[in-house]
């Protein structure tokens, strides 16, 4: 799949946004965990639609599987974006041979790939797996909204380092990367981690200034305990919504529930 391909509109079963000329905008974090459910079914379909249900216009994705065997070969990040109208742009944090596994982020809305690549592990433990980040620049009306999408590890030393790798120069503090800004994912960090701390003094986690509030956690899905997929936001973005999507179907579609945000953008 080329990241900047732009997926097909027929058979879209998302609607047209509302509202992106006033600045208004729906972000949706999921951790498909490679479209297999928790029946052990792989279903790209109902994945898409899941987020279609949400009516988000802008989508991160983690653990995408693009070309493995263990999927079929789909290209999933496409086959998704195919089902929903959009674009897809994807990073293979993890690439062996003619299979691709990582992040992908939708979108219907106009944009670009600013930036794609890896974050910093453990020199100490070469076989962790590997963890990146994927960087698009989005038009939401007159504005341009810095979209980051990641996925960070499961050790502590190494969620810190991604977060200040992430924090640094080649991500949120590149001079291109000017607000509105928001980082999003799955994180693998509570609210008392150090990785969430460093992170939350750089950013704000939009469960904290969230003018409404639905839902709790997103993980596991079968009785979600832990507030591991998060959205951050920076200057200019105000939350109007911050929500756990959850029900049936996705507590099916993955292990992970997809958390939605509701954001404004600030005029100017």
């Amino acid at each position: 799949m080329d990241q900047g391909a732009v997926a097909g509109g027929a058979g879209a079963i998302v609607p047209e946004p509302e509202g992106v000329a006033a600045g208004r905008v729906t972000l949706l974090t999921y951790n498909i965990r490679h479209c297999r459910g928790t029946d052990g079914r792989v279903a790209p379909e109902r994945v898409a639609a899941v987020i279609a249900a949400t009516g988000a216009d802008i989508v991160a994705l983690q653990e995408v599987d693009v070309g493995r065997a263990r999927t079929g070969g789909l290209d999933q990040a496409d086959e998704i974006a195919r089902l929903l109208g959009m674009t897809p742009h994807f990073h293979p944090a993890l690439h062996i041979e003619e299979e691709r596994y990582g992040d992908a982020i939708l979108t219907r809305l106009p944009s670009r790939l600013m930036r794609a690549g890896p974050l910093p592990g453990l020199a100490r433990r070469p076989g962790l797996e590997p963890r990146g980040a994927l960087w698009v620049e989005i038009a939401i009306g007159t504005a341009r909204l810095q979209v980051v999408n990641t996925h960070l590890g499961l050790r502590g030393a190494e969620r810190i380092a991604q977060a200040e790798a992430l924090l640094g120069a080649g991500w949120l503090a590149d001079p291109a990367c000017r607000a509105p800004t928001v980082l999003l994912g799955d994180f693998n960090a509570t609210g008392w981690t150090r990785a969430y701390r460093r992170l939350a003094r750089g950013l704000t986690d939009a469960r904290r200034v969230a003018a409404r509030i639905e839902g709790r956690a997103s993980f596991p899905t079968r009785l979600p305990l832990l507030r591991l997929d998060r959205v951050f936001v920076g200057a200019g973005v105000t939350v109007e919504r911050l929500a756990v999507v959850d029900g049936p179907l996705p507590r099916r579609t993955s292990d992970h529930l997809p958390v939605l945000a509701d954001i404004r953008l600030s005029e100017g």
